[in-house]
């Protein structure tokens, strides 16, 4: 038997379950094993499983099956059609598979609208749904200091927060949906920042400064960021990992179809946030999906006339 909701959290009591095991949700899910947690795992790529079962985690064959051996059902995918299928598939989906009372978790960057027809679903099944997705990166799911930005009933939220604390810094945001908007907002803000700060790089180069001196030295003013600590030395020593690109023009891409789909007084222009869609697009359309969001310095090389390394 589990400990569903509203029992108190355990390592001894409550089953965990996680379905989507990419650079981020890997790293997510061995923190929650790691804390003693009993994890039960999915993917649609078996191999990706070796890692956490070493650990200790149970392989299911199917996110129903997921959900019928846990209390708590965390995803982690790409894109919402992922989300979509998962959860509210009518024969092996997560929402098919829940018990009453038990909890599924979606800390994809995905679409406030597909979070609140979840929970809708969700509470018409006796379940509850929170939207929760997350601001970090690779090394923020490694050391367990990502920003969550969670959504629902703020009582579940509450008592999520024995698992939440293992992974980062929980924000209540607000009712369902709230959660997948704060992470689109957050998408916007980095891009800029993103922007800002290979253009700071670039010029720094052409004007002949040490680029490593250059962020030295500006880190501690007033153009200093979490941007900048987490990706500023990355864009120097040209290292592209920790994440895909395609992944930030999916998410600005949602902040555009936010306001597309907006009634009129709710309507926002978002030149930055088109602008930077445009460059991370052009990184795609070249072949360079999946390189972190650092890459964003070699869009702005080329259009210096730079051939980026």
């Amino acid at each position: 038997m589990g400990a569903p909701y509203p029992n108190p959290i355990t390592p001894t009591k409550t089953r965990v379950g996680w379905i989507g095991i990419g650079v981020m949700g890997g790293a997510m899910a061995s923190r929650l094993l790691n804390a003693g947690y009993s994890l039960t795992i999915y993917a649609r790529n078996p191999s990706k499983c070796v890692p956490l079962q070493s650990q200790g985690a149970h392989v299911a064959n199917s996110p129903a099956q997921v959900a019928q051996s846990s209390d708590v059902v965390f995803i982690m995918l790409g894109h919402p059609p992922d989300v979509r299928s998962v959860v509210l598939d009518d024969n092996n989906g997560v929402l098919s598979g829940l018990s009453p009372d038990c909890v599924t978790v979606d800390m994809t960057s995905s679409h406030p609208d597909l979070a609140r027809e979840i929970f809708t679903v969700a509470r018409a099944r006796g379940c509850w749904s929170v939207d929760a997705p997350v601001s970090g990166g690779d090394i923020g799911a490694r050391d367990g200091k990502l920003a969550i930005f969670a959504a629902g009933e703020c009582a579940v939220v509450k008592w999520l927060q024995p698992l939440f604390e293992i992974l980062g810094k929980v924000n209540y945001m607000g009712q369902a949906g709230c959660g997948q908007s704060c992470k689109i907002a957050n998408q916007i803000t980095i891009s800029s920042n993103l922007v800002g700060l290979s253009e700071g790089l670039v010029f720094a180069e052409k004007a002949g400064l040490d680029v490593k001196q250059f962020l030295g030295a500006v880190k501690g003013g007033a153009a200093g960021s979490n941007a900048m600590e987490l990706f500023g030395e990355r864009m120097v020593q040209r290292n592209w990992g920790g994440g895909f690109v395609g992944y930030m023009v999916k998410d600005l891409g949602m902040g555009v179809d936010v306001v597309e789909k907006g009634e009129d007084d709710k309507v926002v222009v978002l030149p930055g946030a088109s602008l930077s869609k445009q460059l991370f697009s052009s990184m795609v359309a070249i072949g360079n999906g999946l390189h972190g969001p650092q890459g964003l310095i070699t869009a702005i090389e080329r259009i210096n006339g730079k051939r980026p390394l």
